[in-house]
């Protein structure tokens, strides 16, 4: 069943909320007095990730008092927080940290709304990268760069052989004990890279690349994602299948190779 449509207004307080992360990330990007944390996960944090999540929460607080907010750095907000909410905007202010206190450029902020249980609305912003992509039910998904805004198709490539596969990185997989599953995949694509992140999912949903594939991530990694690339005619699921951001690990793809990719991940 199709997702309902999230309204315009929401689509353009979305892009607000971008544009206010933009303007703070950007602010403090390859700052040479950064404050950089460590979390009880050992990844890091940024004092930028808890100034974006904290200046987009203030601001829905304001604007949409009785939605519920769900973030990386602070969690969730308000009674009606949970998955059950009937309004819920899932916010992660850095993807990409890693990235971004090493001064590269490959990071974004994602921002997606959920509608009684459906995503309804995604926006992946990567200011340093000049670009932004978005989608929204039933009205399709876009990138902006330059100035210049186009519609999104995913590829309508069919054969392994042809496809281009990205991924993060090794450790993930390694830990899940899927690294020969990922090897022998990589090994049946046309080419393999690791542009890891929000960005291999946009690569898919622009159609430049067919295979995007993350073992470890939260929802607020694959919320937005997953609209875009559902709005540009591909698929996210979990590795079981299910569409869903919260189960833990995501796969995109054009849609045609979706049950193949499935299948050699599971080593079947």
């Amino acid at each position: 069943m199709a997702a309902v449509a999230a309204s315009e207004e929401d689509l353009a307080l979305a892009h607000e909320l971008a544009d206010l992360a933009d303007e703070i990330t950007m602010g403090r990007f390859r700052a040479e007095d950064l404050v950089i944390e460590t979390k009880p996960d050992l990844t890091p944090v940024s004092e930028a990730d808890r100034a974006v999540e904290q200046a987009l929460r203030d601001r829905l607080a304001v604007l949409r008092p009785d939605d519920a907010v769900m973030g990386e750095e602070y969690g969730a907000r308000g009674a009606r927080a949970g998955a059950d909410a009937k309004r819920r905007w899932i916010v992660d202010p850095i993807d990409g940290t890693m990235s971004y206190v090493r001064g590269v450029p490959v990071w974004g902020t994602l921002l997606a709304l959920e509608e009684d249980g459906e995503l309804t609305l995604g926006v992946v912003s990567a200011p340093a990268l000049g670009r932004r992509w978005w989608g929204s039910a039933g009205r399709g998904s876009f990138a902006r760069e330059n100035g210049t805004t186009r519609s999104l198709r995913v590829s309508g490539v069919r054969e392994l052989a042809d496809a281009q596969l990205c991924f993060s990185d090794y450790d993930g997989w390694l830990r899940e004990g899927r690294i020969g599953a990922l090897l022998d995949l990589s090994a049946r694509c046309w080419r393999t890279r690791g542009y890891g992140d929000f960005w291999q999912h946009m690569l898919v949903a622009e159609g430049a690349a067919e295979i995007a594939v993350d073992p470890d991530v939260s929802v607020w990694d694959l919320a937005a994602v997953l609209v875009v690339v559902r709005e540009a005619g591909g698929c996210l699921t979990d590795l079981d299948g299910m569409q869903r951001a919260d189960g833990g690990d995501g796969v995109s793809t054009n849609g045609l190779l979706h049950d193949e990719v499935l299948a050699a991940l599971r080593g079947s």
